[in-house]
């Protein structure tokens, strides 16, 4: 098989194929954006396509809101938009379809859900690899393009998103997009305020000395950032004077992703006379490498109080795999591709979803190259360059590490 032609292969495709002719076909194309057209247009033309047939594209989709338009405007040539299945691994994790759990199954955490009672949230997904041999695909994307455009943008919809009329795809799907479309524009007039580029330099990874970018695959001279965080503004109702920091970056002290919500310190404290303080409470949702919902309440230190009251955080920690010891643990993508096989497009993403990620995306990056923001330089096996610090703490905000 392996040394027949490619119209052989074809055929012998057809003929399996045959006997199936009302099951699902699915095809996967983990392959360049660029391709993605072409292989559907050779499905249809050999007659392998049918009204079950659905076709799975991973990221990226394009490389700009432009690219992207074409690459969906191809495979629209030949699928409709119910067939086509466009994966996000992040979506099938089971922490984050728990957030919706959380948010929409619970009367605790909805009715404080806005901009009344959180303060700021905060995601982070950090990677403690370097690029890995993957430095000509990586340095022509950049960490904005690599995990903001797609993964970080998805974990923020499903952080903000309004409360859909039920768990369905276009249901779930229209509130997402809302996000994104509500979403300030982040470009001249403030980018050196709310974004910060950076590259890393030669440090340490597990107590070994490990090199900078441009010495990793024989980058060399670049302006790729390999971490980027920002401070973004939603700019609804629900939202409105809270700010999101996000940042993503290689190189990191440790691989981890996770949500903060941090919640708005109480109005006033009937224990100041006592000399107890006070902190506000803080939502952390643990997504990799451990599964976690962890909410920090304040409660008092036992004691007789002969010298003042004592008050300290607690946390009431839900580790997912103690909390469901039976079940049997599934990765994200084999929840995915049962879903693909069912119809099921809920945890798939929409395509005026990704475009709307990409023109948010394009104003960063056509701002950075207009006005010259070049990455700044951070340690490997550190959390980025002290700007990104910076970026928080002139809010009096830090980051959770």
């Amino acid at each position: 098989m392996c040394s027949a032609y490619p119209d052989d292969l074809v055929q012998l495709l057809k003929a399996r194929l045959q006997d199936g002719a009302n099951l699902v076909r699915a095809y996967y194309l983990a392959v360049s954006p660029t391709l993605f057209g072409q292989i559907c247009e050779k499905i249809a033309g050999h007659e392998l396509a049918t009204p079950e047939t659905r076709v799975v594209i991973e990221k990226p989709i394009g490389h700009d809101s432009a690219s992207a338009r074409v690459v969906n405007d191809a495979v629209g040539q030949v699928f409709d938009e119910h067939q086509v299945f466009r994966i996000d691994h992040f979506l099938g994790k089971e922490t984050v379809q728990n957030l919706m759990a959380l948010r929409f199954a619970n009367t605790l955490l909805e009715p404080l859900w806005n901009s009344a009672h959180i303060d700021h949230v905060q995601i982070t997904v950090a990677e403690s690899i370097g690029v890995e041999g993957r430095g000509g695909y990586y340095d022509g994307a950049g960490a904005l393009r690599d995990m903001v455009q797609n993964h970080i943008l998805q974990l923020l919809c499903l952080v903000a998103l309004e409360p859909p009329s039920a768990m369905h795809a276009d249901a779930m799907r229209d509130e997402k997009l809302k996000v994104l479309r509500a979403l300030r524009p982040i470009d001249a007039r403030n980018a050196d305020k709310l974004t910060v580029r950076g590259q890393y330099r030669a440090g340490a990874a597990d107590g070994q000395a490990v090199p900078g970018y441009r010495d990793e695959s024989g980058i060399g001279e670049t302006n790729t950032e390999t971490f980027v965080a920002l401070k973004m503004h939603i700019d609804n109702w629900r939202w409105k004077g809270v700010p999101f920091y996000l940042r993503t970056g290689k190189r990191l002290p440790e691989r981890t992703t996770e949500i903060i919500v941090k919640f708005r310190s109480i109005p006033h404290s009937i224990f100041g006379d006592k000399g107890a303080k006070t902190l506000p409470n803080t939502l952390v949702i643990g997504i990799q490498p451990r599964e976690n919902i962890q909410l920090s309440l304040m409660a008092k230190v036992p004691g007789l109080d002969r010298n003042g009251i004592r008050l300290r955080q607690v946390p009431l920690d839900i580790a997912m795999p103690d909390a469901f010891a039976g079940p049997e643990r599934r990765i994200a993508y084999e929840r995915l591709l049962l879903d693909l096989v069912e119809g099921d497009q809920t945890l798939f993403v929409r395509r005026d979803e990704v475009e709307a990620q990409w023109t948010w995306i394009d104003a960063i990056r056509e701002t950075w190259a207009e006005a010259g923001i070049s990455p700044k330089s951070y340690t490997a096996g550190s959390w980025g360059p002290t700007a990104a610090i910076a970026l928080a703490e002139r809010d009096g905000v830090t980051w959770h590490e």
